[in-house]
């Protein structure tokens, strides 16, 4: 724990050495290279968790009430902590030339300062063994990244968002506090390690934390500030909070749970139908976009669904005795949680490569940047396979995981269990199908086709500094693709911690799925490789040969333009109508009519359905309450003195009476 703690100080040194440096060159090199090195350190005592070692902790007296600054390893925390530390450096590394030249360049030592607060502060929530301290790490996660999110603070959808994402972390927060008061004034101890008892009202405090973790990770109808706070901020820190930040909700479910004694059946139930529903409406509200970034933002929404129906899976799978759907169904959701964190952050890296060359998030107004931006489309497509779950990539690993298990129920002897594994099934297979649909649209109007944007003419590639990072992302969605049995070592500590599970049952539930899995990487490999060879065949044929490049034939049409090509709108429409009772769906402008049709125009836009029937009329109601109060809050001290007087006066008749 030596080197984690080493690791925390690095990257608080580092951020306020940017924050001193201010508007210094360096102060990026400073706070990238605290990013970097502290990753490096923070790393090495994980993976050894992971690989065997026993669980280690450092305690150090802290003089506030009921707290401790106690940081501990055990597998679970390992996982997050390298997925946080890593990727949190790539990030680092791709935002020091993603701002490089930006107009706010001359003032990112904050910036930086409150990035690397935000590392360290997400490090000490997921090793945190004192509820106290994991509170005050909680909040320093939530306002180190409201300052991130509204960097671009001159714009003011930019400072609505980071409102709105303030307000839900902080509604959160509440929950919280509420949850970890219950259960530490019970045990008489804040420490986790003396929560061991099941407490009174185990399924209400269960929904309590559900509330309070589901709003961070974004489940919904919680998830209303993710769609506001990931376009407003820069792509590098979408990439850190899409990627690990919401997972920290994750992480705290998990371990939460672990406190409340055995799962009853139905909290398993619960977490089936939150992980159906965030699933799929959150790949259909992301089908309706045309903002790239609030595209990838409703996939978080999608993603964050499956992994906690893998999880509810795993409580059914407790509660019912079965081990192996248990086993399965954790490990295909701690497994995604990393996928997750891989692709979903190679995916923001590649639409802020898009936005910084073009300045164009609308999708509708790019096209054809894979001429000029070859590097940024060929990662941009293979986190784009990954997160459809197209093999042999990582995202088909943990969700194949997830449908073997939910499959794995069918063998219990129970209604209900066979019900929740059938919705599985059938709804990992539509979250597949759609999302495939939405990255065909992503990709295609942003990188095939005719441009559609004077300002998408003459863009020009990114970087090193931006596209190492993407490489090393796209190179871990195919080692996981291709290597799953290693990659199901690494959760399988884990897994069957969460399980209840010994590690040989824990092992043999994951041999029964690992065979299939490296079946189907083994054959898309070898169809890589094939398509490689002939490739490679071609090109040592053609060498020798005269070759010439014309037009490809396209139905008589010698120079196509951009208005005949889709848009995002007639691409996603034939879905968009078959689930507008879902989507609400606004649609403007018609199909053309006649033999020979005038000037048309259609386009769609869908709005969200719970911040428009749920949260806003919720908000308005308060601000109209708040209004009638502000007319006692005039800045006048007399009043104020009056106000003191008179409560005074209350308390003595009170007394007397």
């Amino acid at each position: 724990m030596t080197l984690v703690a080493s690791a925390l100080a690095v990257l608080l040194l580092s951020g306020f050495a940017s924050l001193a440096l201010g508007r210094k060159s360096f102060a990026a090199v400073v706070a990238v290279g605290g990013a970097v090195a502290a990753a490096a350190l923070g790393i090495i005592p994980a993976t050894m968790c992971l690989a065997g070692a026993a669980p280690v902790s450092i305690a150090v007296p802290w003089s506030v009430p009921g707290g401790a600054f106690h940081i501990g390893l055990d597998p679970l925390s390992s996982i997050f902590a390298v997925v946080i530390l890593a990727v949190s450096a790539l990030s680092a590394m791709y935002g020091a030339g993603y701002l490089q030249g930006h107009s706010s360049a001359a003032s990112t030592g904050p910036h930086w300062f409150f990035y690397n607060a935000l590392t360290a502060s997400m490090l000490v929530v997921v090793t945190a063994q004192n509820a106290v301290l994991f509170l005050v790490a909680w909040e320093c996660m939530a306002l180190s990244s409201f300052f991130l999110v509204t960097f671009h603070n001159e714009h003011a959808d930019v400072r609505k968002a980071g409102w709105i994402y303030l307000v839900a972390s902080h509604m959160a927060t509440a929950f919280l506090i509420f949850l970890f008061a219950v259960l530490g004034s019970r045990a008489g101890s804040f420490e986790f390690a003396d929560w061991t008892s099941t407490p009174p009202a185990a399924g209400a405090l269960f929904l309590v934390a559900l509330i309070g973790f589901g709003a961070k990770a974004g489940i919904v109808p919680l998830h209303v500030w993710l769609p506001q706070a990931h376009p407003a901020a820069p792509s590098h820190v979408s990439a850190v909070m899409s990627g690990v930040m919401i997972k920290t909700g994750i992480y705290g479910l998990l371990r939460v749970t672990g406190f409340l004694g055995a799962p009853e059946a139905w909290w398993g139930y619960v977490l089936v139908a939150v992980g159906i529903s965030s699933g799929i409406l959150g790949v259909l509200f992301a089908l309706a976009q045309h903002d790239i970034k609030r595209l990838l933002a409703y996939h978080s929404v999608e993603n964050i669904g499956i992994i906690i129906l893998g999880m509810g899976l795993g409580l059914v799978g407790i509660s019912k005795g079965n081990s192996v759907l248990a086993v399965l169904g954790f490990s295909g959701a701690i497994l995604h949680v990393v996928n997750h964190a891989i692709f979903k952050s190679l995916l923001f890296m590649g639409a802020g490569s898009v936005v910084r060359a073009t300045g164009i998030r609308d999708i509708d107004s790019l096209g054809g940047l894979l001429k000029s931006l070859p590097w940024t489309a060929a990662m941009f497509f293979i986190g784009a396979a990954a997160i459809s779950a197209l093999p042999p990539l990582n995202g088909f690993v943990s969700e194949f995981l997830i449908f073997i298990g939910a499959l794995s129920g069918f063998s219990l002897a129970h209604a209900s269990v066979s019900l929740a594994s059938c919705a599985a099934v059938a709804s990992l297979a539509l979250i597949g199908g759609l999302a495939a649909a939405c990255f065909a649209k992503a990709f295609g109007m942003t990188f095939l086709g005719e441009p559609r944007s004077p300002l998408a003419h003459d863009p020009r590639e990114a970087g090193p500094a931006m596209l190492a990072p993407m490489a090393v992302l796209s190179l871990a969605c195919a080692a996981i693709g291709l290597l799953p049995a290693q990659a199901m070592a690494l959760v399988s500590r884990a897994a069957a911690h969460l399980a209840l599970a010994s590690p040989v049952d824990a092992a043999d539930a994951l041999k029964w799925a690992s065979f299939p899995l490296s079946a189907v990487s083994a054959v898309a490999f070898a169809l890589f490789a094939l398509v490689a060879l002939l490739a490679a065949v071609r090109l040592v044929i053609l060498s020798k040969r005269p070759v010439d490049h014309g037009l490809t034939w396209d139905c008589g049409y010698a120079k196509p333009t951009a208005r005949m090509q889709y848009t995002s709108s007639s691409f996603a429409q034939p879905l968009t109508s078959l689930f507008r009772p879902l989507l609400q769906t606004h649609t403007k402008g018609g199909e053309p009519t006649g033999v020979f049709p005038g000037h048309t125009t259609f386009s769609t836009d869908t709005p969200d359905v719970f911040e428009n029937s749920m949260f806003k009329p919720v908000f308005l109601a308060v601000a109209k309450v708040a209004a009638l109060v502000r007319s006692f809050q005039h800045g006048r001290i007399h009043v104020y003195i009056l106000y003191i007087v008179l409560a005074l006066l209350v308390l003595l008749f009170w007394k007397l009476g």
